[in-house]
C-alpha cells in the first residue's frame, strides 16, 4: 500500500469537502442531486459519513479478519440479506443528519474525521494491512467480496468521488 497516495487523496477530499461547503449558497444546498433522492446538503453528509464508518469497519476487520474465512463469508451473506433495511437506514440517516450537524459542523467533523485516519493509518503494521474480511458486496459498489486493511482505508476516497459527480452545487 502507498501510504503517502492515500494520505494525499484524503486530504484532497477535505479540501474538496470545505470549497463545497465554503462556496455553496443555502439555496445550492437545498437543491435536489443528480442521481439521488438527496438533497445537496444531505449528499454532503453522506459523503462525510463514507469517512465516518471505517472506524468501526476496521474493528468489524479486527474480529472477522482473524476468524476462518467460513465464519467472515457466513457474515458478510448475513448483511447482504439485510440490504433492504440497511438501504433505508442509509437513506434516511442524511436527511437529519445533515440539519443537525449544519455546514460549519460538517466541515469540523470532516477535519476530525480524516485527522483520525491519517493518525491510524501511520500507526498500521505492513501486515494488519494486509489482514482481510469479506464484505456485503450489496452494500456498496464499491465493496469487493474479499477486502483488506488498506483497501477500507481506500474506500471512502472512491465513495466520496463518485458522489461528487451527483452534486449539483453552483449549477
Amino acid at each position: 500500500m502507498n501510504r503517502q497516495a492515500t494520505h494525499e487523496e484524503m486530504e484532497r477530499t477535505r479540501t474538496t469537502f470545505h470549497q463545497l461547503l465554503d462556496d455553496a449558497s443555502e439555496a445550492d444546498l437545498r437543491r435536489p442531486t443528480d442521481g439521488t433522492r438527496w438533497t445537496n446538503e444531505q449528499l454532503l453528509f453522506h459523503m462525510l459519513f463514507g469517512y465516518i464508518l471505517i472506524r468501526p469497519l476496521l474493528v468489524l476487520m479486527r474480529i472477522f479478519g482473524r476468524l476462518p474465512r467460513g465464519g467472515g463469508r457466513a457474515f458478510a451473506r448475513l448483511l447482504d440479506a439485510g440490504t433492504r433495511p440497511f438501504d433505508v437506514v442509509n437513506y434516511l440517516g442524511p436527511l437529519g443528519a445533515a440539519k443537525v450537524l449544519g455546514r460549519r459542523r460538517m466541515g469540523t467533523v470532516f477535519d476530525r474525521v480524516i485527522a483520525g485516519l491519517h493518525r491510524r493509518l501511520d500507526a498500521e503494521r505492513e501486515a494488519d494491512l494486509a489482514l482481510g474480511m469479506h464484505y456485503p458486496t450489496r452494500w456498496d459498489p464499491f465493496f469487493r467480496d474479499v477486502m483488506t486493511v488498506a483497501d477500507l482505508y481506500r474506500y471512502p476516497t472512491r465513495h466520496f468521488d463518485f458522489h461528487r459527480r451527483q452534486l449539483t452545487v453552483g449549477q
